[in-house]
């Protein structure tokens, strides 16, 4: 799964476009206590709601907001991801997949109650048109969500700070503040069923230099994990 979309304005993502089995892995791995999805619940539920998954990657979401929400829809800009999540959710009747893009989201006007997007807008600046194009569907009284990684603190933000220098915490959190969003810190965690699954995870999100320290320095199948959840009103 290397070859490039086909459509235009996606940024390719460096994990899960080429190593989609991995990055299961991680998801499966990720937030073992739900406590994103609590963060989420506490300020929008989406029961009988229709609920967009932004970036929906191979679908492995897409079920659970499903259980609840009148309709839902993944967005995902790689056609072959969005072909495993048409495939995840075919017996799901009230979910449809789309090939698209953030900033050309195909869905009508004031149709989407909740959002979702999960790593999906890359760390605040840059992500501009997707926000304008949430001001187009999101309907009157709906609610956006986007969870991004706290590089300010945790285990697993000091190896982010590492492995993307580029990225500012400070300014991230300035930059979604200045536009009406709200943070709520929650801290996730990773938890692996074995050591070689974590390894394997780490591999495909940093570069293998750092990857490597990262190995030799961390025991166990376990991470502290810090992230942002974003949140504004339509």
């Amino acid at each position: 799964m290397t070859r490039p979309p086909r459509i235009e304005g996606a940024t390719p993502s460096p994990n899960i476009w080429h190593h989609p089995a991995t990055y299961e892995l991680e998801n499966r791995a990720a937030d073992p206590h739900g406590r994103i999805e609590a963060a989420m619940a506490s300020v929008a539920p989406w029961d009988g709601l229709r609920f967009a998954d932004i970036g929906c990657g191979s679908g492995f979401h897409l079920p659970r907001w499903a259980a609840s929400a009148t309709s839902v829809i993944g967005v995902e800009p790689h056609p072959d991801l969005a072909r495993l999540a048409q495939r995840r959710t075919r017996r799901l009747g009230n979910v449809t997949v789309s090939v698209g893009t953030a900033q050309a989201l195909p869905v009508p006007d004031a149709s989407v109650d909740v959002a979702h997007a999960r790593w999906a807008y890359f760390f605040g600046p840059g992500c501009e048109p997707g926000l304008v194009e949430l001001d187009r569907v999101m309907a009157r009284g709906g609610t956006a969500f986007v969870i991004d990684n706290d590089g300010s603190r945790s285990t697993f933000g000091s190896w982010f700070r590492r492995g993307y220098p580029m990225v500012d915490p400070s300014a991230v959190e300035t930059f979604w503040s200045l536009r009406g969003w709200t943070r709520i810190p929650v801290d996730m965690g990773w938890a692996f069923s074995s050591r070689a699954d974590l390894e394997a995870v780490v591999r495909i999100e940093f570069t293998p230099e750092l990857a490597e320290e990262i190995i030799a320095s961390h025991e166990g199948t376990d991470v502290d994990y810090a992230v942002n959840v974003w949140w504004r009103d339509y």
